[in-house]
């Protein structure tokens, strides 16, 4: 294969992915922001608000797996602009339309097609700029798309503090048809180009499954993201309800327990990839912030009687802890060849939001089963470390390698 072009860390591919990531965190973010406004302004008691809200984003979540397949596959046999032209579009319209909502059902509907478009974007830009940035830089890169992408939930949470919610998901939709205009200056991967006119196998979504050695990275690849998404998505967004349980007396906001995670996110986002750099290590770095996650969830449980400022705080601390969004992506996309790249990077960040539901099911039936709701969360957060841990430990390194290959 011919040698890849090359392009600086600030170049209009690397600030463009960055930047769809920004419109796309914002739509994904959104419902968790305005879960509670917007399912009492369709008349929902409070108790609807917790069981409906948790089954939407379920939804969501299987609209992300289902998608991450889908634009996967696609960014590995069309290219990778094709996904994120597509993807966009998709989601852009899917949001307009959630502004029109008038029941569940339909909002239900509306965060499952938003879903399957919100699951190309990060993926297929990341796999973008992992094959035009030099091999010494890509962590870095990476790290800017993801940093700068973040932002986009405290966009979402300032726009929930003007206007109606309704507003808000139009606001994400304009968003995502401007943001076309942007991609057009874009260009193609070089190692794609390279494969592209021959008879190699290309997106194979099943090749994951016949070959062991790949199944494992594969599966690996996906384990050591799952800590994110158990923050995020249950301890984050059900901050109201555990702040509750936790006997705070001052209301917590959700949306803003999430803006102020996302913040950190980014912040983690950004220094993870220097981290990496400074230890020429992925593996480090990801214990590293392992480690400062597990504080934060030590402090999250330990919050009995405390205040609304100390949950925000913690929440801060959590969100940082699990700003390894970029180099868990980054390391999806450099365990496999040009041939199935972006389908590992575009289906394996969508796995671990599609395991939400898993997770919100493992939780909600330790409460069932007797479980106080703190404590089920808490054994529901020991087993997502444990195995995430394990993963790590069983993952092969990646920093530095070089891209230019293709499974066989």
């Amino acid at each position: 294969m011919q040698q890849n072009k090359t392009i600086s860390l600030l170049s209009i591919p690397v600030l463009v992915a960055a930047l769809g990531y920004f419109v796309d965190i914002y739509d994904l973010l959104l419902f968790s922001i305005i879960r509670v406004p917007s399912l009492k302004s369709l008349g929902l008691s409070q108790l609807a608000i917790d069981t409906s809200g948790k089954a939407i984003i379920s939804y969501q979540m299987y609209g992300l797996l289902i998608g991450g397949i889908i634009w996967g596959m696609l960014g590995d046999k069309k290219g990778r602009l094709s996904v994120l032209f597509g993807s966009i579009i998709l989601y852009s319209i899917a949001n307009i339309a959630n502004g029109f909502v008038q029941n569940v059902e339909q909002y239900s509907w509306c965060r499952f097609i938003a879903g399957i478009g919100l699951a190309g974007e990060l993926g297929a830009g990341i796999t973008l700029v992992s094959e035009l940035i030099p091999k010494e830089k890509r962590g870095i890169s990476t790290s800017i798309v993801a940093g700068v992408g973040l932002t986009g939930a405290i966009l979402a949470y300032f726009m929930k503090q003007t206007f109606d919610w309704r507003v808000c998901y139009f606001i994400g939709g304009g968003l995502g048809f401007l943001l076309l205009f942007l991609r057009v200056s874009v260009f193609e991967s070089g190692m794609f180009k390279s494969i592209k006119d021959t008879k190699i196998q290309r997106g194979n979504f099943l090749m994951f499954f016949t070959n062991g050695k790949r199944f494992k990275k594969y599966l690996l690849a996906i384990l050591i993201g799952l800590p994110t998404w158990y923050v995020i998505g249950v301890l984050i967004t059900f901050s109201k309800e555990f702040g509750e349980k936790f006997g705070i007396k001052e209301p917590i906001d959700p949306g803003k327990a999430v803006m102020l995670a996302y913040v950190a996110i980014s912040i983690g986002d950004l220094f993870i990839g220097f981290v990496s750099q400074w230890f020429k290590s992925r593996k480090k770095a990801l214990y590293i912030f392992y480690a400062i996650t597990v504080l934060g969830l030590v402090l999250y449980f330990m919050q009995y009687n405390g205040t609304a400022n100390g949950m925000y705080a913690i929440c801060m601390l959590l969100g940082f802890g699990t700003g390894f969004w970029a180099i868990f992506v980054t390391m999806a996309a450099e365990h496999f060849g040009t041939n199935l790249r972006a389908t590992a990077a575009t289906t394996a960040p969508n796995m671990v939001r599609g395991s939400l539901p898993l997770i919100i099911i493992l939780f909600t039936q330790l409460n069932q089963s007797g479980y106080s709701y703190i404590t089920a969360a808490e054994i529901t957060g020991v087993i997502v470390m444990v195995i995430s841990i394990i993963a790590v430990i069983m993952t092969e390194e990646t920093f530095g390698k070089d891209l230019n290959f293709i499974e066989e």
